[in-house]
């Protein structure tokens, strides 16, 4: 089934996740650039959109080049997701998604986030007061249930469905398994045998042939990477060689990494200025070095220092000093993510 966004048709689209403090701008850019097909904001609050605080605000920023681009809006009260969603389809994105998987305590207890798990009735009061308030199409991304004891997904798919939302995205895991855990897959399935709109799978896709094994298994209409593309943006690339040719492409070599590296830190400073874009990049480093000989030592290095030239130079003499290209090569498969 085709995933339909505004004027986008997709069919088996790999997105980059929302995630909270990864998924700004400068990054949703550089996923985009190896192949991302879809792209989320980090998710934004609606109290404080209404509000106009600055946090939330400056999150509605987009690009041309990203798009098909959705603004990711939470909270538990529909008449406030209603005007955050209006506010947020002025910014111009191409679809709005509403956050009903986040496990975060201060998210989830207050009934917003994972927390539409526990009220049916007020999830399906917030997906209508949501799709009423804007013209563009509106999708859903939420987990199997609060806990193991209360799978609520089969129900949520109907709503969805019912209430005419463009696609549905499951990770699948629990609410209360946070991110432990494996996640189970066989429910992607089973809602995918039974769903009316479109399903897009999540949930421990590291690799490239993780990707295609969802596709594979489920029969989802597309797949979400989240915490595999931090540790390696290049795995939408590799994704779609693997599904188009049979096999993923050598691993980005230290030089390429190094580039998009300083290319995406320079998009940070660029829309954060530069105290703040370093500081709020250091993240990022552990994804663009892991697996190269030396690389923790470099990683130690960069987090120390506080101004462009410096950080350029430091992977210069980095590069000067390494060793053969073929030794550089580290196994996409093997990398571990970056946010635990």
């Amino acid at each position: 089934m085709k995933i339909n966004l505004g004027k986008y048709e997709l069919e088996n689209p790999v997105a980059l996740a929302p995630m909270e403090d990864v998924t700004d701008l400068g990054f949703r850019l550089i996923c985009k650039e190896f192949g991302a097909d879809i792209v989320y904001t980090e998710f934004i609050s609606s109290e404080g959109l209404i509000r106009s605080a600055r946090k939330s605000t400056q999150k509605l920023i987009t690009s041309e080049k990203e798009r098909p681009v959705g603004i990711q809006i939470f909270g538990g009260d529909p008449n406030v997701m209603a005007e955050a969603a209006r506010m947020a389809e002025d910014a111009g994105p191409d679809f709005i998604d509403i956050n009903a998987g986040c496990w975060v305590p201060k998210v989830a207890q207050r009934g917003a986030g994972a927390g539409l798990l526990k009220d049916l009735g007020q999830m399906k009061s917030i997906i209508h007061a949501v799709k009423s308030a804007v013209s563009i199409p509106v999708t859903l991304k939420t987990r199997l249930g609060w806990d193991s004891n209360s799978i609520t997904i089969p129900e949520v798919a109907k709503i969805c469905a019912g209430e005419g939302l463009s696609a549905l995205t499951i990770h699948a895991r629990t609410r209360a398994q946070h991110h432990d855990g494996d996640a189970d897959w066989d429910w992607i399935r089973r809602i995918k045998e039974m769903a009316e709109l479109p399903i897009i799978g999540n949930g421990d896709i590291r690799s490239a042939q993780d990707a295609l094994d969802m596709f594979e298994s489920t029969k989802c209409d597309g797949v979400m990477v989240a915490r595999g593309a931090v540790s390696n943006p290049w795995i939408f690339r590799d994704i779609k060689h693997l599904i188009k040719h049979g096999a993923v492409p050598p691993p980005a070599d230290f030089r390429e990494r190094a580039d998009t590296c300083l290319r995406h830190l320079k998009m940070e400073i660029g829309l954060k200025g530069e105290h703040r874009g370093l500081t709020e990049f250091r993240k990022y480093y552990h994804g663009y070095v892991h697996g190269i000989r030396n690389g923790s030592t470099l990683r130690s290095t960069l987090v120390r220092l506080e101004t462009f030239p410096e950080i350029e130079a430091a992977f210069n003499r980095f590069l000067e000093g390494m060793p053969p290209p073929e030794d550089l090569a580290a196994s996409i498969a093997d990398r571990a993510p970056l946010i635990p």
